[in-house]
């Protein structure tokens, strides 16, 4: 299906999606049969105990990891039917990572950092494109610096431009504000609110913390591998309390 018209299609779906690891009585159910459809620019949540099936999630829609069984689109494209150098395609096109380590290469300079996808896609690098994004996310003066010369937040910030660049379908985060102050990350979860509110990007971002989620349009919880449950935009304690009773609940399971 081509890009434009997958604007008219959920930005992520996920139809019976299981994930299992090894097999008989060692077998691992990290996923067991979730259903759901995400719309473009939307920002969700994704919470859970430890061991609920968050990390599984997020590879899984974003075509890190191949699901035991289901579907898993993404702007009408069904991932679960590409080959590897298909999805490798598509990851470095219409996908954007940004994860807690920022993954910034130390030897290159901000703006070639930011350029990276362009340049891993076939691409030809757009150092204005690159100019945009960084002025975006606060940093146009810093294109010529390298990662070490730059803050832990600063660097985030980079690893959300080089997100933006290739004006990906869907934006992925995995725990980005794990590894920051409470100051900081509150400035890059505002700039991920603000790709979506003004640049209509979606944004799927795993996290544990509930000041973080409270950023998102819904949060979504999973626990045992299912989709346990789910809250429109809430206050952080609203979303606490939901993860506290999640996780006694999950903590009584396993004595069970």
């Amino acid at each position: 299906m081509a890009r434009d018209a997958a604007t008219t299609t959920a930005a992520v779906e996920l139809t019976g999606v299981r994930r299992q690891y090894g097999k008989g009585h060692r077998a691992v159910h990290a996923l067991r049969g979730i259903d759901l459809s995400l719309p473009h620019g939307s920002f969700t949540a994704v919470m859970g105990p430890s061991g609920s099936g968050k990390s599984t999630f997020l590879q899984c829609a974003a075509g890190l990891d191949r699901p035991t069984a289901g579907s898993v689109r993404l702007g009408g494209t069904e991932l679960t039917r590409l080959g590897e150098n298909q999805l490798t395609r598509l990851r470095r096109g219409r996908i954007g990572f940004v994860f807690q380590a920022f993954n910034l290469l130390p030897s290159l300079t901000v703006e070639q950092n930011v350029l990276l996808p362009l340049r891993l896609a076939g691409s030809r690098p757009d150092r204005q494109r690159a100019a945009e994004v960084l002025a975006q996310v606060g940093l146009g003066d810093k294109g010529a610096r390298r990662p070490s010369e730059l803050s832990g937040g600063q660097q985030q910030r980079v690893a959300v431009a080089r997100a933006l660049v290739t004006r990906p379908d869907v934006i992925f985060g995995d725990e980005p504000t794990g590894a920051l102050d409470t100051t900081t990350a509150a400035e890059v979860l505002a700039l991920l609110r603000g790709a979506v509110d003004r640049l209509g990007a979606t944004v799927v971002m795993v996290t544990h913390d509930p000041a973080a989620a409270a950023y998102a349009d819904h949060v979504l919880f999973l626990a045992d591998g299912a989709l346990a449950d789910r809250l429109p935009r809430s206050a952080p304690a609203r979303i606490a309390a939901r993860m506290t009773a999640l996780t006694a609940s999950a903590r009584l399971g396993a004595a069970a």
